[in-house]
């Protein structure tokens, strides 16, 4: 049996077929690495909920914020070492539902949407809800003809980690000003449903790969780099509060640019069908 991509047998110190050789059993540090990341994802993901029991809403958000970063890395590494696995896929879709749409959501409800009977419990369902079916609406790579292709980079709605930094938007505004208009639970509900119907919005989204700067600004982006991990530092709230400002700016572009895409390659399929049309029998 071939074994699949990831599996520690593709290893060849490792294959039983190796003549001579003894069989060592057990998982090598390729294989282990980025589910292990998964995983820690996963924990700290969820840990968040226990904070928000707690009260403690900046480390709760924090530990959803943290969880994030390390998603966006497990993949990598997974490509780098060349230990990409059905496994490894499974496993990171069930943590980002968890980490993303569960613990995001209970902890909005715990922090503002519990004082709203019983809608704000649908608006903390909807939003867990619509996580979930945004990772199985990958997974199955469905509707494919009418969805934006991520291979023109471009992705179909909000991604689960960015839905979830989007939807503590009104936590981040009420711990850097301290008002409590953010924590009102309707206000907080109309958001979280907003932001819910992004995730399984068939929206283009633009990716990171698409994001391709000039190269005469590449040391004004550094520098912007560098004072957005300062502002992260010093004034984190209003700095998380910048960056969902950010996106939200950015997603217009990106149905514009997908747009364009679209009359690009409707174009070049007419040019096609003609021609094919013309020629000689």
């Amino acid at each position: 049996m071939t074994p699949a991509p990831g599996d520690p047998f593709d290893d060849p110190d490792e294959s039983p077929a190796m003549p001579g050789r003894r069989l060592r059993r057990g998982l090598t540090l390729r294989a282990l690495a980025p589910n292990a990341i998964t995983a820690a994802a996963l924990c700290t993901g969820l840990t968040g909920i226990r904070f928000a029991i707690n009260g403690d809403w900046e480390k709760a958000a924090l530990a959803v914020l943290f969880a994030g970063m390390l998603d966006g890395i497990d993949g990598r590494i997974a490509r780098l070492l060349k230990a990409e696995s059905r496994f490894g896929a499974e496993l990171d879709s069930l943590a980002d539902s968890l980490s993303f749409g569960m613990a995001p959501a209970l902890i909005l409800y715990l922090w503002s949407l519990q004082q709203l009977p019983r809608l704000g419990w649908f608006a903390a369902l909807a939003f867990a809800l619509c996580c979930a079916l945004r990772l199985a609406r990958f997974n199955a790579r469905i509707d494919m003809d009418v969805q934006p292709h991520k291979s023109a980079g471009f992705l179909t709605g909000v991604p689960a980690p960015v839905g979830a930094g989007l939807a503590f938007l009104p936590l981040y505004l009420w711990l850097a000003s301290g008002e409590p208009l953010f924590r009102e639970p309707v206000f907080v509900a109309v958001w979280v449903a907003i932001i819910a119907f992004l995730m399984i919005s068939n929206l283009a989204t633009l990716s990171w790969t698409s994001l391709r700067p000039r190269r005469n600004v590449r040391l004004e982006l550094l520098v912007l780099a560098g004072l957005v991990f300062a502002g992260l530092l010093n004034e984190t709230w209003w700095t998380l509060v910048a960056i969902c400002a950010g996106y939200l700016l950015l997603m217009p572009l990106g149905m514009v640019r997908y747009a364009r895409v679209r009359r690009q390659r409707a174009a070049a399929a007419a040019q096609a069908s003609s021609a094919a049309g013309q020629a000689p029998d």
